[in-house]
């Protein structure tokens, strides 16, 4: 009874090592979503995945920077050019200096996105390439079978 719970145990734990799975990239609208084992990841997810990778996990930490700093300069361009917008509609005297100004920080977050988009790609290309190669191909499966009054471990790959 001890061996097959201690040759379970090895084989949960030689399965979890294996199966290391790469970061998946896929390019959308505005930028790349990311998964792994088919299961989206949050950035901050990512970032606790590239860990053990030092560059891809500075690389990741920077483009949640700048992924802040795009989103507040958005939020706020998007605001200010709405606000005139607004007041236009509503009949108001609208102060077209304002969007200006929103426009502007709209197009100052453009660059800033982009590095976004750069950065994550580069840090799960990084990610990826430390990765070994055979660890992508095969999926092992654990099955537990009983037969009658007896019991068996298999591992398909």
């Amino acid at each position: 009874m001890k061996k097959s719970i201690l040759v379970l145990l090895l084989s949960i734990i030689t399965l979890t090592a294996v199966n290391a799975q790469k970061i998946e990239m896929k390019k959308v609208f505005g930028g790349y979503t990311f998964s792994q084992n088919d299961k989206m990841l949050t950035l901050n997810q990512m970032q606790e995945v590239v860990k053990d990778n030092k560059q891809a996990f500075e690389l990741v930490k920077s483009a949640k920077t700048n992924q802040t700093w795009g989103m507040v300069l958005g939020a706020s361009g998007g605001a200010l050019v709405g606000y005139p917008i607004g007041t236009a509609i509503g009949g108001g005297d609208p102060k077209w200096v304002l969007a200006g100004v929103g426009a502007a920080l709209i197009v100052a977050t453009i660059p800033i996105i982009k590095g976004f988009n750069r950065k994550t790609k580069e840090a799960v290309e990084l990610y990826n390439a430390d990765m070994p190669n055979k660890t992508s191909y095969y999926k092992p499966t654990l099955n537990l079978n009983f037969k009658g009054s007896s019991m068996s471990l298999s591992m398909n790959f």
